[in-house]
């Protein structure tokens, strides 16, 4: 994919319906009694591996129109898969479906893709052991494929050692299946995008600073869920409005969920012009975001930052890259256990523009303002990678090749089509 630079981006885009949520919705609906309806459904390969795992444990889901149908059968209504449960790509389909599966009257499966095999899930084998679950890892690593049995499980109060929805997730979902109330404590809050449908659905989560807890058998009612837009899809938008010089553009409905919209907040410190419209505070927060172009300066991204905005780094990085002055980002040393090692990744493909940029153990540091050119990118099959460098591409001189470049078809397949949509 061969990408140049734009001027003056502008134009309207409703961004693809939330990964988070969008897997949530379908895995909540699966559990609930009755049918829940989906509108604005993500139809991402990683949420699409979410409706295959369910479909393979017995659950109905069609597509009707542009809505998406779950026929739940309850929360003790999965069936026996006859098949391995194969998640694709997605960590969040995995982590979370773990946890349900612990709690189930029957032996399954899991498994995915080779980049999927490579990433830790100890971090979740650890916590759902203390709870009685028995998960193994086939090849003795912390790593799938993983064979859950089924079990009764206890409460437990667990003190998790990363900031991570995906373990906090997946301890919750277990809880619902356990003995008695089971809760999780953060060094930082990670979003909450469980708590807040689970609760929707009908179950018992309360939270309290970096603490969730819940209480075990909720009777879970189907219920309609409109997703929001994804303000991870809507971050390359918001990075390449501020960058491309005359630019407007105008992002309708996306989520602005404060645990997730951390983006925002540093797009400020860096002399953003960003407008919030029509904001929305029922049940998962949203506004239009009005993004014009900026003069932008480096600033410094650390701690409790983190969990609200890592996915975005990728694109900060390449918006710090062409600020003026000096960006350092640490506590991110959750970027190396991502679809690819992101610190490296971004240090590697920035250089080969001309970027001053060095990797550091959980983080970057970059000095900003250098002219960038064009080069060849690979991404490493990293969807967020490959889309942080096509904005890249929409600013820096000469032309912009991304290796690999339909490796976004995991969160947005329309990406290139909405991005010149706007030039």
């Amino acid at each position: 994919m061969e990408i140049k630079k734009q001027q003056g981006l502008r134009g309207t885009l409703a961004v693809p319906g939330d990964k988070s949520i969008s897997h949530r919705a379908v895995m909540f609906g699966a559990l609930a009694d009755g049918t829940t309806r989906i509108s604005h459904f993500l139809e991402g390969a990683d949420c699409l591996s979410t409706i295959s795992c369910f479909r393979r444990m017995g659950i109905e889901i069609e597509r009707n129109g542009s809505e998406i149908l779950v026929h739940g059968n309850g929360l003790r209504g999965l069936n026996s898969p006859r098949e391995i449960l194969n998640a694709g790509n997605s960590g969040t389909t995995t982590r979370l479906i773990a946890g349900i599966l612990s709690g189930q009257k029957f032996i399954s499966e899991l498994d995915g893709d080779d980049s999927l095999r490579g990433r830790p899930m100890k971090r979740i084998m650890d916590p759902l052991s203390a709870m009685g679950a028995d998960i193994r890892s086939h090849r003795d690593n912390g790593c799938l494929p993983l064979r859950i049995v089924g079990r009764r499980l206890h409460a437990i109060h667990y003190t998790s050692p990363v900031a991570s929805a995906q373990v906090k997730s997946c301890v919750l979902l277990a809880g619902m299946y356990a003995d008695g109330p089971t809760s999780v404590t953060e060094p930082f809050l990670s979003r909450n995008h469980t708590e807040i449908m689970l609760n929707y659905f009908g179950a018992n989560v309360t939270s309290q600073g970096t603490t969730a807890s819940i209480l075990p058998e909720p009777e879970l009612r189907a219920r309609e869920v409109l997703v929001p837009g994804d303000i991870s899809s809507a971050a390359y938008f918001i990075a390449a409005g501020l960058l491309a010089p005359n630019s407007e553009i105008l992002l309708k409905n996306v989520g602005i969920n404060p645990t997730r919209a951390g983006i925002l907040k540093i797009c400020r410190q860096m002399g953003a012009d960003i407008e919030l419209l029509n904001e929305n505070h029922t049940g998962e927060p949203t506004a239009d975001l009005l993004v014009r172009s900026s003069s932008l300066r480096g600033t410094v991204i650390e701690g409790a930052e983190i969990p609200t905005l890592i996915d975005e780094i990728p694109v900060l990085a390449v918006m710090a890259a062409f600020a003026e002055g000096t960006t350092i980002i640490r506590d991110a040393g959750e970027l190396k256990v991502k679809e690819s090692d992101r610190i490296a990744v971004m240090v590697e493909n920035l250089k080969r523009m001309g970027a001053d940029i060095e990797g550091t153990e959980d983080g970057m540091i970059i000095h900003g303002g250098k002219p960038l050119h064009g080069a060849v990118i690979d991404p490493h099959l990293d969807h967020r990678v490959a889309m942080s460098f096509a904005v890249a591409g929409t600013v820096c001189e000469g032309s912009l090749d991304i290796q690999d470049w339909d490796c976004v078809n995991i969160s947005y397949p329309d990406f290139y089509k909405d991005l010149y949509s706007l030039g």
